[in-house]
């Protein structure tokens, strides 16, 4: 099984936007509407929060959010950082979200988290991604450590928040996923046992990287 490490995830990114001309809005849009359509199929009903931090894992969330608001499901993005921290592509995708008006709320009290992801029936986590290192901190700990208290689906996007994408080493906190969806292939941290009892099942969702840019 072809499993990527953090480099490699780094590679693949910068090699289809920079030799095969694939924009990083390109990726973004594929890599949102493919889990979306998966958080469709996996919890076809029930209201949805969507967490986001501020990089390319939470611009992926508002397009998650975009499309399952265009399946007419009932879902919020709830930040927990100031929009206008966001650059790039994940600035535009929030930018987006904004203009489409969806349900947005920004929540840095960590006292608010819990009123806020309370009455979801599905929680995403696009708070932190491939690139993350060491424990999460702040809102973000805080962020996770409510919606793993939460009586909520669990569904992670890439990686549980936490989690090391190539050791499997779990943070204090992590993310305890229900579903993890991962973007092109497993990570080298999957294999792990450790890994394995936060991320529950996990599907690859393809944002149409070609099969050559891929390591055998």
């Amino acid at each position: 099984m072809l499993r990527l490490t953090r480099q490699q995830v780094r590679q693949i990114d910068q090699t289809a936007i920079e030799h095969y001309g694939m924009s990083g809005l390109v990726l973004m849009e594929n890599a949102g509407r493919g889990a979306a359509e998966a958080i469709h199929r996996i919890a076809p009903s029930g209201d949805l929060v969507v967490l986001c931090g501020k990089g390319n894992n939470a611009g992926d969330g508002y397009v998650i959010a975009r499309h399952l608001d265009l399946m007419n499901r009932t879902v919020k993005v709830v930040s927990v950082v100031p929009l206008g921290s966001l650059t790039g592509d994940a600035a535009a995708n929030a930018n987006i979200a904004v203009r489409a008006g969806l349900d947005i709320e920004v929540v840095e009290d960590p006292a608010e988290l819990e009123a806020t992801l309370g009455s979801a029936a599905i929680l995403v986590d696009c708070l932190l991604g491939t690139g993350a290192t060491g424990d999460p901190q702040g809102v973000y700990a805080d962020a996770v450590r409510t919606a793993n208290a939460a009586d909520a689906i669990r569904i992670a996007i890439d990686i549980p928040t936490g989690l090391d994408v190539d050791t499997g080493v779990p943070g204090e906190p992590t993310f305890q996923a229900d579903a993890t969806l991962t973007f092109v292939a497993e990570k080298t941290g999957f294999a792990t046992k450790e890994a394995r009892e936060f991320l529950g099942i996990v599907e690859v969702i393809s944002i149409g990287i070609p099969k050559k840019m891929l390591p055998v």
